[in-house]
């Protein structure tokens, strides 16, 4: 089985725990460093957010692409903000450029609030319906061989392309992500990849089976490779590791509560999508679940984003991480507080270990001692 590592690019020094408000959003220099820091840790692939607030996300891949030889950008991008023609062109040109790095995260959009900064008012399923069209057309500029033509519910156009092709001459990779009925539908149809937050082993089970079947309704033989997505904090030993946790959760809670970091939190709101509703409802369920799972700072920030932790020390971390490669998710996303030094830890002390276990399996059919089983249950750490 195949495992990779994802994470996700800093454009300046700043992060949760060192919020510096104000300054420039792009630092080029540090942008460059953070990149080639993802690439020497032994990441294979950098998601690069987009935001109403933020950089351009298709600029930022084409820096990270430059700045780095191997790792791959993962452009996220919103489908009302660009047509897909246009973005078709722009993930083409990115991949050529990139010499075949190039991968599009479908964000359909979990906030009216949000999506209507941008001047988007469809309803959350219209804007799943949407993705769907815009991916099925992004796909077929980048395979059809003449000009075509589409008229549907949310784009139109005549005589378009061929297109410009991707590097390698097949479709580029596309992400789709979400905890809702729709976004199952819409990514089992047509995603390569599945994007999930990281969620207690139980639940994330019965996603990825919800995935699975939606893909089999659609008529596909196969599934997407299943994306989960952690906040990790490390330490030498498991004690430290909470010791910092708890250091950490302090921090990150007056973050917020200021809004010195993150534009789009809205304090005390009811978070609209599914999947920061889940993560608020694993953390009513208990604080820590399984082997490592802490949702403490989903409930801190009200599940803004990726907000849960897996907390120990790295051989512990490194075994939550593959008791979720044993429920089928082959890409594994960690992103830390400290943003470029838990990068640099991640790459040292717990990439090197769930990718020792792989091989071992790979070798000998059999667990090694990183995975050994602690006293936990199904759903709730004892």
């Amino acid at each position: 089985m195949t495992v990779e590592f994802i994470s996700a690019i800093n454009t300046r020094h700043a992060d949760e725990l060192n919020p510096r408000p104000g300054g420039r959003a792009v630092d080029a220099a540090y942008l460059g460093r953070y990149a080639r820091t993802l690439e020497d840790a032994g990441f294979d692939y950098t998601l690069v957010p987009y935001g109403s607030q933020g950089p351009d996300s298709f600029v930022i891949a084409t820096a990270v692409a430059a700045a780095t030889e191997r790792i791959k950008p993962i452009v996220a991008v919103r489908p009302n903000t660009v047509f897909p023609l246009v973005a078709a062109q722009q993930l083409s040109t990115l991949d050529q450029f990139s010499e075949g790095r190039a991968v599009v995260h479908i964000i359909s959009g979990g906030s009216d609030t949000e999506q209507a900064r941008q001047g988007d008012y469809l309803g959350k399923d219209e804007r799943y319906d949407r993705s769907e069209e815009w991916i099925r057309i992004v796909q077929r500029a980048w395979t059809e061989k003449a000009p075509f033509s589409h008229e549907g519910r949310h784009y139109r156009f005549d005589d378009f392309g061929p297109a410009l092709p991707s590097y390698s001459g097949a479709p580029i990779p596309v992400s789709v992500g979400g905890s809702s009925d729709a976004a199952y539908r819409v990514g089992g149809a047509l995603g390569d990849i599945f994007g999930l937050w990281g969620e207690p082993l139980a639940d994330t089970r019965q996603q990825i089976a919800r995935v699975a079947e939606q893909a089999r309704l659609a008529g596909r033989a196969d599934t997407p490779r299943i994306w989960v997505t952690f906040r990790p904090i490390v330490a030498e030993t498991d004690e430290l590791a909470w010791e910092k946790a708890h250091r950490i959760i302090g921090t990150i809670a007056e973050t917020y509560a200021n809004g010195s970091f993150h534009k789009h939190y809205d304090k005390g709101a009811a978070p609209q999508n599914v999947g920061s509703q889940r993560l608020l409802d694993a953390a009513s369920r208990g604080e820590v679940h399984d082997r490592a799972l802490w949702t403490r700072p989903a409930a801190v920030t009200q599940a803004s984003g990726a907000s849960t932790a897996l907390v120990g020390s790295y051989e512990t971390v490194a075994a939550a991480i593959l008791d979720y490669v044993d429920l089928g998710a082959t890409l594994v996303s960690i992103r830390g507080y400290d943003n470029l030094n838990d990068a640099i830890d991640y790459g040292r002390y717990v990439l090197p270990l769930v990718r020792q276990e792989l091989a071992h399996r790979e070798a000998t059919g059999q667990r090694g001692a990183v995975v050994a089983q602690p006293e936990f249950t199904e759903g709730v750490r004892a």
